[in-house]
């Protein structure tokens, strides 16, 4: 693919769903993905949107042209106070982050700045040999923003995501798997089969399960482990309570792949179960 200009007409950001799994493309790809404030705004619309329905259990963000993306787009005018831009990068950082559902980054090319906290925002990330990543917040006279203060030091401790920031070095695939700020590293030919069989595999997990260990894991870094183990036993719960957790031991015995669909099995106040 190249950097060209997308058609006129083209949405910036596009969304397509597939079998449970849902797909977001960043498309400028003539400015690397960079994202505009009206990018931004429609991201988190369509996070919001995933969040209450259903039929989506596994999201991928990516970008189109060969690059993920590479942060706000600061050459488009925009007349509204910093501020308020910046209320919209707090609801998207946490919308991506408290999400329940699994979600992949998918980055080839470029992803920086805002960019790269956006991938890191994920639970998975998936990177070509070939793809960059820099926190370049410094080289425009800007601190940390997008959520990288919380996740920096979670993913690699306090000095390294202080080199990452202060400095704002260019990072490459493999010293970023290093570090684990990539998942895995897959070859460009092979990227887009490999996430797409791994966002199959998510979506056909219990989804209520993997939606409260998605939460469990985000608030464990942050708890103690009096909390953390009073979480995992309210957790466990509500797992007992879906038609998952009978289906697992089902399939097991009947040597087949289970089919979770997240049912809710405790009979209601009238005595029949929910149909779903």
């Amino acid at each position: 693919m190249t950097n060209a200009e997308p058609p006129t007409g083209e949405p910036e950001l596009l969304v397509a769903d597939r079998a449970g799994v849902r797909t977001v493309t960043l498309n400028r790809p003539h400015r690397k993905n960079a994202m505009t404030w009206a990018m931004w705004r429609h991201l988190a619309d369509v996070l919001r949107d995933t969040a209450g329905d259903r039929s989506v259990r596994a999201l991928v963000l990516t970008g189109a042209g060969g690059a993920f993306c590479s942060g706000a787009d600061i050459s488009v005018p925009d007349a509204r106070h910093p501020m308020d831009k910046l209320r919209i990068f707090t609801d998207l950082a946490l919308q991506l982050h408290e999400l329940p559902i699994p979600t992949v980054a998918k980055v080839t090319g470029v992803a920086v700045g805002a960019g790269w906290n956006l991938a890191l925002g994920c639970d998975l990330v998936v990177a070509t040999p070939e793809a960059r990543f820099a926190q370049i917040f410094a080289r425009r006279g800007l601190s940390v923003d997008l959520g990288g203060s919380w996740l920096l030091p979670k993913l690699v401790g306090l000095q390294q995501a202080k080199r990452l920031a202060l400095l704002a070095e260019t990072v490459d695939a493999a010293r970023a798997e290093a570090l684990g700020l990539v998942t895995w590293v897959v070859a460009a030919a092979e990227i887009d089969a490999f996430t797409a069989e791994l966002a199959d595999r998510l979506a056909a997990g219990p989804p209520v399960a993997l939606a409260q260990t998605k939460a469990l894991l985000n608030e464990g870094a942050d708890s103690t482990l009096r909390e953390a183990l009073a979480g995992e036993a309210r957790a466990q719960g509500v797992n007992f309570a879906t038609a998952d957790a009978p289906e697992a031991y089902a399939a097991f015995a009947g040597k087949r792949a289970p089919r979770f669909t997240g049912a809710w099995s405790l009979p209601p106040a009238g005595g029949e179960k929910e149909s779903g």
